[in-house]
């Protein structure tokens, strides 16, 4: 974030009403997170939630001695706002450290609060804490963006001290909340089913959603987390709280329940093999919490999030997407130029707009044939492609689409010239063979020559093809084997943060000098859907899944939290058990793309593509940058799941309901629409119809209101009664008010 110099600085912040007592107040448009300053100039949380137009009540003696009202013992130290192992503290700490004394204790009290604002009204705020006793600071970060309701929290932790300091661990955000219940949803899977949502009952002690895979951290865990209070979350109704940690390396997530139902949420980087050790004038910058507070339920929570990373930590957030052909599971590693021409002849027929070439482009020596061989050898493979990568892209260009490449830069196989040139720039622990996964080894972005070359790579290769306009970084294994070359004594502790931080270079570097190009975030699937890559990105590869059935779960999960218009969706063969209608109103659901051989589509496939990628281009910037509404979720009982999405000025939206298995005969779903303006009527128009034998080969209307005006608030209260009732059926309208 971007602050004009209007920087007002306070001893302490606000609403002085006593002589040794203040209150910090971070607040959005409809939120709220109010700290108060104690007399023992301890910060202190003490609330979250809807807006408060009087912060300073919390000066109240009722808050300043809540140890001797609300607790048996006297306990002050708790509820801290970023809690330090020492003194009484018993809750999981979010900062600990051994001291350059050795001590092992860490005691903060509050200095001084910072403010700067922006041209939108956002606010950057600064909370500057100390040891009682020694020479170490930490700063409280808070990020507050007004429209949004979103906040983001980080520290910077300073040793001033007269030796090195051990960091054992170091939240980047620390929430405590207040009720009498709380149900956490979080994410988890596998490969090919990430982002499965489970919920749960918080219960006394520590519940810890953690990853250790160095890469890939998202794979099978995501960082990312709603709480709704005192029930189980509700869509539409109900206090939550959601939100991520935005960072792509190790992560761990901490939800404590302690003995006085409160709940402490701490998140930041996973301290397990990352201790990390500051020399005296050094300091750690911890990455960003997001989170985000409703009491409207989980949806507004998502178009919180969803409008908070289309404008700023989304890479063109609002831009429509261009719809992707992609040569993979249409030609895998078994292509020439013909197969790839003929592959670009027949998508633009049908009006795709950008060609994306996948594995096996490269190598010479090393021919990539298979998985086995090339990776990091990054010419183009000459026996394939003897008229080079420009050739394509200018085929492309003729056929009215632009043209984009698959990259796999943080890897290399052993089969390859990179690395017999460079073994020590292998990730590697030293008198150990070398772990290999999917025969290939990952390389140590830690070291700065590393970073040199793969940006070198890059840029080489986008100066050589300068129509190149989309790269698909992918990064399909994780780190089982943590050690470098380049790293030194106590720093090797750093080496997965360290990693990360070199990615980060690499794609800062990218971005920055090429900042039109597409880049999608791709890792075995869903192995970096995490806002700390999205920044860089315009687009995801959710999962490798693209079974429409799955993709329908695969999806929920992942805009519960990310923006649906990043969610790359393809169709493919895979799910034939379902209609291609079926599987292109799955894929349009999110940024469409296809992923299979055009040459064999039928006829009347190719015509029901052609139709339904019509039907995308016109409900695309809808998608793009209108508001999610999810109507029927794919974890109910009855086997339909709908969803919708309204422009945010309500005058245009776009409806999507799916039959999803069998159901009694006569039971039709009733879609109760959201979002719309109750007040005013709209032309309903079903979209991407298909005809159907059952009946004589027509297009079947699957809705009565079809080509009606309605108004919208019969839409929201009476609903509409869809005739989808066989399985697979689904079906796509578009709203337009009068």
């Amino acid at each position: 974030m971007i602050y004009k110099i209007i920087t007002i600085t306070f001893v302490f912040l606000m609403f002085f009403t006593k002589a040794n007592a203040q209150v910090v107040s971070i607040e959005t448009a409809n939120t709220s997170l109010v700290y108060a300053v104690d007399a023992s100039k301890r910060l202190i949380f003490q609330y979250y939630g809807i807006k408060l137009n009087n912060p300073g009540i919390f000066l109240n003696d009722r808050f300043q001695k809540r140890d001797q009202l609300r607790f048996v013992i006297s306990d002050p130290y708790n509820n801290n706002a970023y809690t330090s192992f020492g003194n009484i503290q018993v809750d999981e700490p979010a900062v600990c450290a051994v001291h350059a004394d050795g001590s092992l204790m860490t005691d903060l009290i509050i200095e001084s609060v910072k403010t700067e604002a922006d041209q939108k009204g956002n606010k950057h705020y600064v909370i500057y804490l100390r040891d009682i006793h020694l020479n170490f600071t930490v700063e409280l970060h808070f990020e507050s963006y007004t429209n949004e309701d979103v906040i983001n929290q980080w520290v910077v932790i300073t040793n001033k001290e007269e030796g090195k300091v051990t960091l054992k661990s170091f939240s980047s955000g620390h929430l405590y909340l207040n009720a009498e219940k709380y149900f956490l949803t979080h994410f988890a899977g596998s490969w090919g089913a990430e982002m499965g949502k489970q919920e749960e009952e918080l219960t006394n002690g520590i519940k810890t959603i953690e990853s250790k895979k160095g890469i890939r951290t998202t794979l099978t865990e995501n960082s990312a987390f709603l709480i709704s209070l005192n029930h189980p979350a509700q869509e539409d109704e109900g206090e939550v709280i959601g939100g991520a940690l935005a960072w792509s390396g190790n992560f761990r997530m901490v939800y404590q329940l302690d003995e006085w139902d409160r709940l402490n949420i701490l998140g930041g980087i996973n301290p397990f093999l990352s201790e990390v050790i500051l020399s005296k004038g050094e300091q750690f910058e911890t990455p960003k919490m997001v989170f985000t507070y409703s009491n409207k339920g989980q949806g507004q929570v998502s178009r919180n999030l969803h409008d908070w990373a289309r404008r700023y930590s989304l890479a063109d957030g609002f831009a429509p997407r261009p719809i992707v052909l992609n040569s993979w599971e249409g030609a895998f590693f078994n292509f020439n130029e013909k197969v790839l021409t003929d592959m670009m002849d027949d998508a633009s027929k049908m009006g795709i707009e950008m060609f994306v070439l996948d594995d096996g482009w490269f190598g010479n020596k090393y021919p990539r044939d298979n998985d086995s061989a090339g990776l990091g050898d990054w010419q183009t493979n000459m026996k394939k492609l003897p008229h080079g990568i420009s050739f394509l892209a200018d085929h492309a260009e003729k056929r009215g689409m632009k043209f984009g490449l698959w990259i796999e830069p943080e890897m290399v196989n052993p089969k390859s010239e990179l690395a017999q040139a460079h073994p020590e720039w292998v990730v590697q622990s030293p008198g150990r063979d070398k772990l290999m996964f999917r025969n290939q080894w990952v390389l140590d972005l830690s070291n700065p020559q590393v970073q040199n070359f793969i940006w070198n790579m890059i840029d080489n290769l986008l100066i050589s093809n300068p129509k190149i306009a989309y790269l698909k970084w992918d990064s399909n294994r994780h780190i089982d084997q943590v050690g470098s070359n380049f790293l030194t004594g106590d720093k090797q502790n750093e080496f997965l943060i360290a990693y990360i931080k070199g990615l980060y270079t690499v794609y800062g570097k990218l971005r920055t000098k090429y900042p039109n190009i597409i880049l999608q975030a791709c890792s075995s699937g869903g192995g970096r859907v995490d806002f700390g890559a999205l920044q860089f990105h315009n687009e995801f590869w959710a999962s490798d899944n693209t079974d429409p059935l799955q993709r329908l779960i695969i999806q929920y999960g992942t805009n519960l939290i990310y923006p649906p218009i990043a969610t790359t969706s393809h169709v493919s063969q895979s799910g034939t058990v379902t209609p291609l209608k079926f599987r292109f109103d799955v894929a349009m659901t999110g940024r469409l793309g296809i992923e299979l051989m055009p040459k064999d589509l039928t006829e009347g496939d190719r015509e029901i593509a052609q139709n339904a990628i019509n039907t995308y281009k016109l409900i695309r910037p809808i998608i793009a940058g209108g508001d999610l509404y999810r109507l029927q979720s794919p974890y109910d009982q009855g086997n339909w799941t709908s969803l919708m999405y309204v422009c945010k000025d309500k005058k245009k939206a776009v409806v999507f309901a799916f039959s999803t298995g069998y159901h009694k005969q006569g039971l039709f779903p009733t879609l109760k629409l959201k979002g719309i303006d109750s007040q005013r009527k709209y032309k309903i128009t079903e979209l991407n119809k298909v005809s159907h034998s059952s009946w004589g080969n027509k297009e079947a209307n699957n809705f009565w209101g079809n080509d009606q005006l309605l108004n919208g608030e019969f839409l929201m209260n009476s609903g509409m009664e869809l005739i989808i009732t066989r399985p697979y059926d689904s079906a796509v309208f578009f709203l337009e008010a009068e």
